[in-house]
């Protein structure tokens, strides 16, 4: 049956953080973050510590597209050190360790042993996550996604245990993220809302939510890739990601994560960059199953549509999406970065064997022909 359900608590607006503390109180003694250097280079890490209370311990050795070792590794750290409660502070690589180390905790094992969903029996250490980035949604979804270099590709675990207890979005803390990364994990989260609006598993809430995402990301990540400092786009865009996050979380992904996940785990291809280059490959190609709400997306992102048939409409969303792309400088080809021809055949092959259940989500089967067809419509 449908469900929906996320973070518990969402605290959300300028200055946000500043209810932290009162958050770590009410759910641990022994607090640890989970982030990466760069955040405690930047100074993120010590704006934390100054709104909470006593001791908090940091594990900063989380790395973009993080293989699942990291995860176990940071489980060890936080039972080391007896650790209460977990703070994912960063983008979606450490709000996943974040999550996934903090179940290690309470049950035990290695990430191997929970791929897929519904497989974690039990609760973890509490979870708080802060998000410095507007564009995965892991705050408030209860998945988290890991390289697995042995099958040279990207899974996912998927649990409800897995969801924060509380989620804190401050546009503030995402003031300082450059251009290129603001353009790539935007996109990402118009992906998320965009594949959970033609799931065939679509909801009334789910696409609520999308519709949320998409009108929000429309209108304010342009503004804060050209204005980084706009505190009004900063903040519209962090409510579109977070739209994003309540609908994928509802209903999941599909191929262009399908792709992203095969591809980014054979050739370490940033998730955001890859969903960002083949959403609107993929959104052509799915466009004759679902021509009424691509309409809807077009017009939710601010195109007039007024007058046209409905699958002129529906052409007209994957034009603007390419645009907008096109806009931030997303790179529009593979080639553009790095990836060699040769790897195609074998990532639409990894991309069937392994995210089966992504492209289960997809509104038009994909085939192993039909992934390599639009990888190589991407090269």
């Amino acid at each position: 049956m449908p469900k929906f359900s996320s973070a518990q608590v969402i605290v959300h607006g300028v200055g946000a953080i500043a209810e932290l503390n009162e958050q770590v109180a009410r759910r641990g003694a022994k607090p640890a973050i989970v982030t990466d250097a760069g955040l405690v280079k930047a100074g993120i890490v010590d704006r934390i510590r100054e709104v909470v209370d006593g001791e908090l311990l940091v594990f900063d050795q989380v790395q973009p597209e993080p293989p699942y070792q990291l995860a176990d590794r940071c489980a060890e750290w936080l039972k080391e050190n007896r650790c209460d409660l977990v703070i994912g502070l960063g983008g979606g690589s450490s709000i996943d360790t974040a999550k996934m180390s903090a179940v290690l905790v309470g049950n035990g094992g290695s990430v191997t042993d929970y791929w897929g969903a519904d497989r974690v029996p039990s609760a973890g250490l509490p979870i708080i996550a802060v998000p410095t980035t507007a564009g995965t949604g892991s705050e408030v979804s209860p998945a988290a996604v890991f390289v697995d270099r042995d099958d040279h590709t990207k899974k996912g675990v998927r649990s409800d245990f897995m969801l924060a207890d509380v989620a804190i979005l401050d546009p503030a803390l995402t003031v300082g993220l450059p251009p290129a990364l603001t353009a790539s994990t935007g996109m990402d989260a118009l992906t998320h809302a965009v594949e959970a609006y033609v799931s065939p598993n679509a909801t009334v809430l789910s696409d609520a939510n999308a519709e949320s995402a998409i009108s929000l990301i429309g209108q304010h990540l342009p503004v804060a890739y050209a204005n980084g400092s706009s505190l009004a786009a900063r903040e519209g865009q962090l409510m579109g990601s977070l739209f994003a996050g309540f609908s994928f979380a509802a209903v999941n992904t599909a191929a262009v994560h399908a792709l992203a996940q095969a591809l980014g785990g054979r050739v370490g291809m940033p998730h955001g960059t890859a969903n960002s280059l083949f959403l609107h490959y993929v959104m052509a190609y799915n466009r004759m199953a679902c021509t009424t709400k691509y309409a809807r997306v077009a017009e939710l992102l601010g195109e007039p549509v007024a007058g046209l048939s409905t699958d002129e409409a529906a052409k007209r969303a994957v034009a603007v999406v390419r645009r907008l792309s096109l806009d931030l400088g997303i790179p529009q080809r593979l080639r553009d970065v790095g990836v060699p021809e040769e790897a195609l055949e074998p990532t639409a092959k990894a991309c069937v064997e392994t995210q089966g259940r992504l492209l289960l989500n997809n509104p038009r089967r994909v085939s192993e022909q039909d992934a390599l067809e639009i990888l190589q419509e991407a090269f």
